[in-house]
């Protein structure tokens, strides 16, 4: 902590040659402005400043923001910057954004414990959704109107405004919902690449007899835990409309009723707690539904060794665990744009035909952020908090 204390203020900074700022584009960003080798989750956030000078100067004052143990605590009274939106390149999109999630690894980036750290200053936001205003000359694949996503991590969507190169995008089809197409590129392409690349999962057929003499319902089941996430949710409505039945861990909350009749309502099969995946009437549940042929774990500890005890045939089976990381599995893929379509696609096909959802939803407008970002860390808080500019 004692970064802090010792951090120096900022100097004067000079942005443009000579151009006049009453004349230049400004948009809004959440900006992280630096950070310190011993202590990364320390940074700045700058107020910037005009004159009538020749070319646009930026002062930076001094926001500290920190990580305690419990929270994201803001210091002084973070404001939203205001940028010079760059020129339009030959190759290049201008992009009016629309809305933008704040996901946990929106923060965990600027906390700097996420996998990948873009360099500073940056503009903080993984996912969103935003409108093509104009495009650049040998832009081939977007046209004015279209609706855009980041075809990976670190992009910046936390903005009211940007210019990104058309190799950074991907259209999304007309007519899905803002909160669908906002919230699409991270959870629910993450649950169709789990439910589709590591176990062949047959789906649930016409009753046999086996199954009307034992009452265990068809088809192969998943399990998983943090099923309310938005990933969860995603897992549970993706699943469904392929027959596939799920078996969805929660942590047990006061409003637990609640929670598990709006899992029920999005096609989950079973909704248990984690205190009951340990209990005997686990053995009860399993004379109903077949035993899991995938896991799904994003707590880790007691409740993976749990999720693992309840897979189907694990001693005689070729059991493996894996990790999966949507962002890595777009960057392998980066050459097969095709296969990334056509996954944005059918999901968006889903959003149309009202088989697939947001997960529940707080929209915040833009200037609120600091409301958002403190509610997206609030425990047992399934509500998703989406910036709207």
């Amino acid at each position: 902590m004692k970064n802090l204390k010792t951090a120096q203020k900022k100097p004067w900074f000079y942005y443009g040659s000579g151009r006049n700022p009453q004349q230049c584009t400004v948009v809004q960003a959440l900006h992280v402005t630096d950070t310190w080798p011993m202590l990364r989750t320390a940074c700045y956030c700058r107020k910037l400043e005009f004159n009538s000078s020749p070319c646009m100067r930026i002062k930076a004052h001094e926001h500290r923001l920190y990580q305690t143990l419990e929270k994201i605590q803001y210091w002084s009274n973070n404001q939203l910057e205001r940028l010079a939106l760059p020129e339009l390149g030959v190759s290049d999109v201008h992009v009016k954004m629309l809305a933008a999630p704040v996901n946990p690894s929106d923060i965990n980036m600027v906390q700097g414990t996420y996998a990948i750290l873009p360099e500073l200053p940056a503009v903080g936001g993984n996912e969103g959704v935003g409108q093509v205003l104009k495009v650049g000359s040998q832009v081939t694949s977007l046209r004015a109107g279209d609706w855009v996503i980041p075809q990976d991590a670190g992009l910046g969507t936390w903005r009211t405004e940007a210019v990104l190169n058309e190799g950074t995008l991907a259209a999304v089809p007309s007519g899905v919902p803002l909160l669908c197409a906002a919230s699409l590129s991270v959870n629910p392409c993450t649950a169709f690449r789990m439910l589709s690349d590591f176990e062949i999962l047959q789906p649930g057929t016409v009753p046999d007899i086996r199954s009307l003499l034992t009452g265990e319902e068809g088809g192969d089941c998943v399990i998983q835990n943090a099923a309310n996430s938005g990933v969860g949710q995603a897992v549970i409505q993706i699943a469904a409309t392929r027959g596939i039945h799920t078996i969805n861990i929660v942590r047990d909350r006061p409003d637990l009723h609640k929670l598990t009749e709006r899992l029920k309502s999005l096609g989950a099969d079973h909704v248990i707690t984690e205190d009951t995946l340990r209990k005997p009437e686990m053995k009860e549940l399993f004379k109903k539904v077949p035993r899991p042929r995938l896991a799904l774990n994003c707590v880790g500890g007691k409740s993976a060794t749990e999720l693992l005890r309840h897979l189907h045939a694990l001693i005689f089976k070729d059991v493996k665990l894996r990790g999966f990381w949507v962002t890595q599995w777009k960057r392998d893929h980066a050459h097969d744009r095709q296969k990334v379509q056509a996954m944005i696609s059918a999901l968006c096909q889903l959003f149309l035909q009202g088989k697939l959802s947001a997960p529940a939803s707080t929209e915040v407008p833009f200037r609120d952020y600091q409301t958002a970002v403190q509610d997206s860390m609030k425990p047992f808080v399934s509500a998703k908090q989406i910036l709207v500019m």
